[in-house]
């Protein structure tokens, strides 16, 4: 005898299943973010945001790595945004198929599952040694860049895929050209899929430590040119929980970090929501 559930109740055990695996997630997610907070909110005093770092970080504030977090971040998306878009853009609009595209796709599979302390070695031996550019803003900004890149070609990549075909043919049919209605209908369609694999790849680039303690190095100054060596944000915190140089003070680093992901993430999805809502 087969024992069968009605659909009615497999939709039901679906949808508890479903929501246990999410409300599951969001716990997880709030429990962190509220441990880091409770642990660190008590540092985050005006003389910890605004000084400078001394004595290995037992003392003084956090400006440094504040500037050079910020720097990194937004260094390594200026580069890898176009040519992630760039390259989503070719692969869906002008390749159709065939071994490029295969290859592409390939690679940028491949560059999404390295360990970041390969691009880190990467970073180090190519930047740094080769191209002479030291331990600095420029090589972390641009190591980090190779490392984003892949997230933000596939994101935009599916991003452009769901256009729908409708809106070329009403484009080409009105006279416009290939560029002009991928300047102007495609990726502005596609936009809030982009700034998704944007808003990721800050996330990423933001919280990173391997690659950039390999390539922007860890000085505790503050950084005066995309040649200035600096610390971020995340190597500071693992610094200072590695060495046990004071816990405290590295639960107020990590508590700055979450607090700049969250802000960077409210603006960008307030910034998506309000283009949508102008443009649909």
């Amino acid at each position: 005898m087969t024992f069968r559930i009605g659909p009615r109740t497999s939709q039901i055990i679906a949808y508890i299943t479903l929501l246990v695996m999410t409300a599951i997630t969001v716990i997880v997610l709030f429990f962190i973010i509220f441990y880091i907070l409770k642990n660190g909110i008590g540092q985050l005093t005006l003389e910890f945001l605004t000084d400078r770092t001394r004595d290995m970080g037992r003392e003084g504030g956090i400006l440094p790595s504040i500037l050079g977090t910020l720097f990194i971040t937004i260094f390594a998306i200026l580069i890898a945004t176009p040519l992630g878009v760039g390259s989503a853009v070719y692969l869906v609009e002008y390749t159709k198929g065939g071994f490029i595209r295969r290859i592409i796709s390939f690679g940028a599979d491949c560059l999404a599952g390295v360990p970041s302390i390969i691009f880190g070695l990467f970073g180090f031996i190519f930047f740094v040694i080769t191209m002479n550019l030291g331990w600095s803003i420029l090589s972390g900004g641009l190591t980090l860049a190779v490392m984003i890149l892949p997230t933000i070609i596939r994101t935009s990549e599916e991003a452009i895929k769901a256009v729908p075909y409708t809106y070329r043919e009403i484009s080409y049919s009105l006279g416009g050209g290939k560029l002009d209605t991928i300047v102007r209908v495609v990726l502005p369609s596609a936009l809030p899929g982009i700034l998704t694999g944007v808003i990721l790849g800050i996330g990423r680039a933001v919280g990173e430590t391997a690659a950039v303690i390999f390539t922007a190095g860890s000085s505790l100054g503050l950084p005066t040119s995309i040649f200035s060596s600096t610390r971020t944000l995340a190597v500071h915190f693992y610094i200072l929980a590695r060495e046990g140089i004071s816990m405290p003070k590295a639960y107020g680093t990590a508590a700055v970090l979450i607090i700049i992901i969250l802000a960077i993430n409210f603006i960008a999805y307030r910034l998506m929501h309000r283009f949508i809502a102008r443009y649909y």
